[in-house]
């Protein structure tokens, strides 16, 4: 039978203290891994490190890498791929890192985990700021764009556009629909508001059917 102690106790209280800070940010961010969420990963990381102390022999190790490899499948449970790119990573990183702080608590290291939760807020928040600073000079969308037919001058006339505007484009994958449409996805890097009056003018163009961005 396993007896709390004091320490066990403060343990659970510094890894709810240091989920909630983290999970604040990203229910403010509105993300899908949100306060509740964080608090859960990290308060697990540290039940499963305090378990470790009372299972003797050579097991400390073997509950550390399996959290690890616990929390990579939740990791990848908030991975997801939209038509040709990647979205959620950021979420994996946070509910990897979140795991590792509620490793900390579980050991005892109090004032390091409080420390590093307010790091990863930091970087969280502040940094997107300058994330957002630099998109503004240095913008990246991917666009998928069917047109009305096959004719592939339309596609080198929307490329020449996208060119006259200082926007540098990359062809990713260029397809023909059932439906006997030209559909083309391109990685597009470039100033925002130009990107942004690209996408206007797109509404505009006659030859393109639909097209959509990421």
């Amino acid at each position: 039978m396993i007896n709390m102690g004091l320490m066990e106790w403060e343990s659970i209280a510094v890894s709810l203290i240091c989920g909630g800070i983290i999970g604040f940010e990203r229910e403010y961010q509105n993300k899908s891994a949100g306060f509740r969420t964080i608090i859960l990963i990290s308060l697990g990381a540290t039940i499963f490190t305090l378990v470790s102390r009372y299972a003797g022999g050579q097991s400390d190790d073997r509950i550390a890498s399996t959290i690890v490899t616990g929390i990579g499948f939740i990791g990848a449970g908030v991975i997801f791929k939209d038509n040709l790119w990647v979205k959620g990573l950021t979420t994996a990183a946070v509910i990897w890192v979140s795991a590792s702080i509620g490793m900390l608590c579980g050991m005892g290291y109090y004032f390091f985990s409080f420390l590093l939760s307010i790091i990863v807020v930091i970087v969280l928040s502040l940094f997107y700021k300058v994330e957002t600073l630099i998109d503004l000079f240095h913008h990246r969308k991917q666009f998928t764009v069917t047109f009305i037919d096959t004719n592939l001058k339309n596609l080198y006339d929307l490329e020449q556009t996208i060119k006259m505007r200082g926007i540098a484009s990359k062809r990713i994958r260029v397809s023909k629909t059932d439906e006997g449409n030209l559909w083309v996805a391109l990685d597009l890097r470039g100033n925002k508001n130009s990107i942004k009056n690209l996408n206007e003018l797109m509404m505009n163009m006659s030859e393109i059917k639909s097209f959509q961005n990421a």
